[in-house]
């Protein structure tokens, strides 16, 4: 019950977990144009429900044993297919009967024993290599794959007409997996390939080369052999297996990968291609072993152009550095590449060498390279790469005999010059010089080929480019970005510049006249950099936008601001500020021209309104109503009679009957006029005094009139002197009509301090303002003042 449980249990998680990668891999479907994949899911079968539109299926790395019609006959479109890395033992090909369309079928590193075949016109990539077949699994109906160009194999026997049933097929590329071939002794097996442009034989990593099959290939341009184990003993077994492949005139191209091989077994093989047609010789993954040691090295005439070998591991740790390095020094090739090795020099050939292409990139060189090395005459392109090169002097005086350099690549090492010491000598020939990735400062630009034309310094240590530099007249191209500039180099030391890349720096206000100054410029990678958005990038931007997109790399998304905090990610080209905010002078006369014209505008409004008059009067009216509310009643409860006395000219005595003194005495304010309070017999002297001192304020009507009059002089006299007396400020005075200063008599000096000093009020000739004055009149009078009166004087 228990192992039931579990496998109910196991198929549960086996359903959800299908379940679950169906239903993402439908989804993702639809948003990768019919493409799914379902690599390394842990799949043991074609989940159900796929998509019938899929055109790409890649369930490669699964553990699938077995596939059935009923998988993929609904997916009628299937162009790939890809089933590589699972458990499959037996198919058959008919199950694809349905899949016309099915180009591109992978089902390498599978247990294959069987295959029954059956015609898939279409296909055009069969890989059914790294199986576990005993003969190569071909019948006759591959005969009909037309459109074939790559097919991979496996088997562990070869016969010579294994291959027949497609001889009349033009193949691009026949991959053969010979891990698991095994031969006796003293057998010998051949095989015949009648057409194909390359083949790649892959052998057991593991065991020393053994195979002594006899493989003719008509036409062969290219050919791979990977997994190759060697020692001193079955040395001649491996080349004795080349002499057939290589025997060829179309045989251009030769790759050895993984190679395990002694130094006098790796030399062997050199010296037995060395005659042959081959002109690129490639070996990648190298290991050296048991020992290095002077070998004998005839460099005759020889069809090779090109040896590269890549990632050497060395496991001689006590050799002679000659011995190993004159083999490749004295080599008659035109190009050399000796790459990922742990070669820490390299010697000068003896004789005027034939190379003219040399590619150390990383190993551990030093500064010690080439130096004083006259037989590089010929030599054309140098690499250098990620080696340890310190001293940029010793580079230039490395380059100097070498008369036809025109490309040197020292970038990636820990270069540094200092300028002080000495000057900087440098073959002349030097046109493109890659000096990225060091540790190089300004100083740089004083140390530089003359006739260089692009430059690469870009991943350095420069803070400016020095005004002064006047050798670079020839440079066409300069990548100084990922430095630390703060500015943009302008032209005038760089006539020829036309390609500039600066990103990555510092620059944050990049100069407007880089384009005046750059007038050859095509082509600026200015972006990356943290621009500040202000006033003064207006014109760099405006500048920008006024030549060709093309030229600005990476505009506009790489520009974008980096301050103010308001306007950080902003693409440059989004950033707006207005001219006048940006123009201190134009601003100004803005804001003056805008003043003047408010100050016009409202002086006219001023004027239009009578609005200085409307504004004293009520300053006027808030500073009597102030005061009245200041004044102590209790201290006014005395010996008043009257709320204000009236002074006037008999002349504007009209005015007074008719508009003045009914007004306030609407208001209840009691009025004293001489006509009908003066008491007859007295003298007009005293009743202007008793009147004045029953009074609570004192109402004076300046006009003309008033000024020629004695009478209201006297009045105005002995008020102000009561005033003056009291310490009070009752005071009022009515301007009814202009009164000229000049035209006061100079008699009159009360009269004139009053008018200088006193604010009055102005009795308006518009009906509109006069509600104001009337208010300005009421306001001085406090009308809850209890007045006595005549009889109580009298008791």
């Amino acid at each position: 019950m228990v192992k039931d449980k579990d496998s109910v249990v196991r198929s549960f998680h086996f359903v959800y977990i299908v379940t679950f990668i169906v239903g993402n891999i439908i989804q993702s479907s639809d948003e990768s144009e019919f493409a799914v994949d379902m690599s390394n899911c842990g799949l043991t079968q074609v989940p159900k429900g796929l998509p019938t539109k899929t055109e790409v299926l890649d369930m490669s790395q699964n553990y699938i044993s077995e596939l059935h019609l009923s998988d993929i006959s609904l997916l009628s479109g299937l162009k790939v297919l890809r089933l590589s890395h699972n458990r499959i033992q037996c198919l058959d090909i008919s199950i694809f009967k349905f899949n016309q369309d099915l180009e591109y079928l992978d089902l390498s590193h599978n247990r294959l024993q069987k295959l029954s075949c059956h015609p898939i016109t279409s296909l055009k990539h069969l890989d059914l290599s790294f199986n576990d077949f005993d003969a190569l699994p071909l019948c006759k109906e591959f005969g009909n794959l037309m459109q074939l160009n790559f097919l991979g194999l496996s088997a562990t026997k070869l016969q010579q007409l294994d291959l027949l049933p497609i001889a009349h097929l033009h193949l691009n590329y026949i991959l053969l997996d010979l891990e698991g071939y095994y031969v006796k002794e003293n057998e010998a097996e051949s095989l015949q390939i009648l057409n194909t442009k390359t083949l790649h034989l892959v052998f057991h990593p593991n065991n020393l080369f053994s195979v002594q099959v006899n493989i003719s290939v008509n036409s062969l341009g290219c050919l791979q052999l990977t997994n190759i184990k060697l020692n001193n003993y079955n040395c001649q077994v491996f080349i004795k297996f080349l002499s057939e492949l290589t025997r060829g005139p179309t045989l251009l191209n030769f790759t050895l990968n993984h190679v395990e091989t002694t130094w006098k077994c790796l030399v062997r093989i050199f010296q037995f291609l060395w005659p042959r047609p081959v002109e690129y010789l490639n070996i990648y993954n190298l290991t050296i072993v048991e020992s290095i040691g002077k070998e004998d090295f005839t460099y005759s005439e020889t069809a090779l152009k090109a040896l590269k070998m890549e990632h050497i591991t060395n496991r001689v740790f006590l050799f002679s550095q000659t011995a190993l390095y004159r083999v490749f020094s004295e080599m008659n090739i035109m190009m050399l590449t000796i790459s990922d090795t742990p070669f820490i020099h390299m010697l000068c050939p003896e004789t005027t060498s034939t190379f003219k292409f040399l590619n150390f990139t990383q190993n551990v060189l030093t500064d010690s390279i080439f130096q004083k090395c006259s037989t590089l005459v010929r030599l054309e392109t140098l690499i250098l790469r990620k080696n340890e090169l310190k001293d940029l002097y010793k580079v230039g005086l490395m380059t100097k005999d070498m008369t036809s350099l025109e490309t040197l690549d020292v970038s990636w090492n820990s270069l540094a010059y200092d300028r002080h010491n000495r000057n900087c000598t440098w073959v002349g020939s030097i046109v493109v010089l890659n000096l990225s990735s060091n540790i190089l400062t300004d100083s740089v630009f004083s140390c530089l080929p003359p006739r260089v034309k692009v430059l690469d310094l870009h991943n350095n240590k420069i803070r400016n480019i020095p005004t002064d530099v006047t050798s670079l007249e020839a440079l066409q191209e300069l990548n100084v970005g990922f430095n630390s500039l703060a500015h943009l180099p302008g032209c005038g030391s760089f006539s020829s510049l036309s390609v500039l890349a600066i990103d990555d720096n510092v620059i944050s206000n990049p100069s407007a006249h880089f384009f005046q100054s750059c007038q050859k410029i095509r082509s600026i990678k200015a972006g990356n950099n943290p621009f500040q958005c202000t006033c003064e990038l207006r014109e760099f931007i405006q500048s920008i936008g006024q030549v060709s997109s093309e030229v600005v790399e990476g505009w506009p998304d790489s520009y974008q601001c980096d301050a103010p905090e308001s306007y950080k990610g902003t693409l440059l080209k989004d950033f707006h500020v207005s001219p006048l905010s940006c123009n201190t002078a134009l601003l100004i006369v803005t804001i003056g021209v805008t003043g003047l014209v408010f100050a016009v505008t409202v002086t006219i409004l001023c004027i239009y309104f009578d609005l200085p008059w409307y504004l004293r009067m009520v300053c006027q009216w808030t500073q009597t109503r102030r005061r009245a509310r200041n004044i102590n009643l209790d201290e006014l409860q005395r010996t008043f009679q009257f709320h204000a006395f009236i002074s006037y000219s008999e002349h504007d005595s009209a005015w007074v009957k008719n508009e003045l003194v009914p007004c306030l005495e609407k208001e209840d304010i009691r009025i004293c006029l001489h006509e009908r309070n003066f008491v007859p017999g007295k003298s007009i002297v005293e009743n202007i005094i008793n009147c004045i001192e029953k009074s609570y304020k004192y109402i004076f009507v300046l006009s003309p009139n008033f000024v020629q009059s004695e009478w209201c002089h006297y009045e105005l006299y002995f008020a102000h002197h009561h005033l003056f007396h009291e310490g009070s400020n009752n005071l009022i005075l009515i301007l009814l009509e202009p009164i000229p200063q000049n035209s006061i008599p100079c008699k009159y000096h009360k009269l004139r301090a009053l008018m200088t000093k006193r604010t009055y009020l102005e009795w308006p000739k518009e009906k509109s303002k006069r509600g104001l004055f009337w208010a300005n009149i009421r306001a001085a009078f406090n009308v809850n003042l209890t007045l006595i009166t005549e009889n109580d004087v009298k008791t």
